[in-house]
């Protein structure tokens, strides 16, 4: 946000900011982790269409959530409060029709899969061959890379966050960012 504001944060302004919020941020944490519990119950035991169901509750809370983040370090509110107002930015801003954002969850997804089939293709070829310790390097090499991207995917997704929230709150554009293509990050809400 620092930056989006024209700032030039730091990590030391990251973990002030986290430091100031720690108990929105841990009521937030047991609220995320309470739900993926409940909704992981739900899914052990309900079979095949419980799955299916859990899914698509998952996806909406994943939705109505996106822009709690933001909220919490904007605004001071607690959690729930925090998760109402993600839920009405998106709501009043885009709708309640998602087109956009798994853009980037896509392409890491994609990357993801393609370092894991690398990954083991190699790791079988050298472990048939017998050259176990280069199978272990590959799969080591592997892990490296995976973890790499999946922090990287992290990032861009709190970046983007950040971006649509500063939109939906209506403050000022962020650099870098064209407010055209936020406004259709999701599907615009029809008046």
């Amino acid at each position: 946000m620092i930056r989006l504001e024209g700032g030039d944060p730091t990590v030391a302004d990251g973990l002030r900011i986290a430091r100031s919020k720690i108990r929105v941020i841990l009521g937030y944490a047991a609220i995320a982790a309470t739900v993926g519990m409940i909704l992981r119950a739900i899914e052990e035991r309900a079979g095949f269409i419980g799955k299916w169901i859990t899914g698509l509750i998952g996806a909406a809370w994943t939705v109505v959530t996106f822009l709690t983040v933001p909220v919490l370090v904007m605004r001071d509110v607690g959690p729930l409060d925090a998760v109402k107002e993600s839920a009405r930015l998106l709501k009043s801003t885009w709708g309640e029709n998602i087109i956009g954002q798994g853009g980037v969850g896509v392409v890491f997804g994609l990357a993801q899969f393609l370092v894991i089939v690398l990954t083991a293709t190699i790791a079988a070829v050298l472990f048939s061959g017998a050259h176990l310790a280069l199978a272990a390097t590959a799969i080591g090499i592997g892990i490296v890379v995976m973890m790499s991207f999946a922090l990287v995917h992290a990032a861009l997704s709190g970046i983007y966050s950040a971006a649509l929230y500063r939109h939906a709150a209506g403050l000022a554009p962020s650099a870098g960012f064209d407010g055209a293509l936020l406004t259709h990050a999701f599907a615009p809400k029809r008046k």
